[in-house]
Parts: C-alpha cells; sequence; structure tokens
C-alpha cells in the first residue's frame, strides 16, 4: 500500500495515537465504571463520550480559527482547547 501520498511526519503520527488513545481509555471507563447521561448547560443528555466527541470537535475549531486569526504559535491554541475540554467535561 502505497501511503506516500499522505504527510505522515511525526506530530501527524502522534495525534492519531493520541486519539486512539483517547477512544480506548474512554472504552475501558464505560465498561469499567457504567454511567448514566447527565443533563448540563446545553439542557442535552450527555455521556463521557459525547463530551469527549464535544471537545474534539470544538477543539478542531478552535485550532482552525487559531491559524486564521493569529497564525502560528499553536502552543497557546492548545492551552485554549486544554480550558475547553476543562468546561465541556465540567459543565455539559
Amino acid at each position: 500500500m502505497d501511503l506516500s501520498w499522505m504527510a505522515w511526519t511525526w506530530p501527524t503520527a502522534i495525534f492519531f495515537m493520541v486519539i486512539a488513545s483517547l477512544l480506548i481509555v474512554f472504552t475501558f471507563l464505560a465498561i469499567k465504571f457504567p454511567e448514566t447521561p447527565r443533563t448540563g448547560i446545553l439542557r442535552i443528555e450527555t455521556t463521557r463520550g459525547d463530551r469527549l466527541f464535544i471537545t474534539l470537535l470544538g477543539s478542531a475549531f478552535i485550532n482552525l480559527a487559531w491559524l486564521g486569526l493569529v497564525g502560528e504559535n499553536q502552543p497557546w491554541a492548545l492551552a485554549v482547547c486544554a480550558l475547553y475540554a476543562a468546561a465541556v467535561f465540567r459543565w455539559v
């Protein structure tokens, strides 16, 4: 299989490894510690997996907006994403 069309750099590989690790950890948590959905500030019932999806989707938009408005210097965007993730898991 020829994968030369994709720019497989170490940051790209680490990104996909982190996403895969998150999915594995959240699967383990769902099996080991089942939870009931809760209603947060969005007024919809969410589980851990739902909040993870909302966090990943929002983080993608934060990073795209950061690139468009600020340019490079992504470590600060990562900090904003971490704060966003903490807020989502706490209040959504």
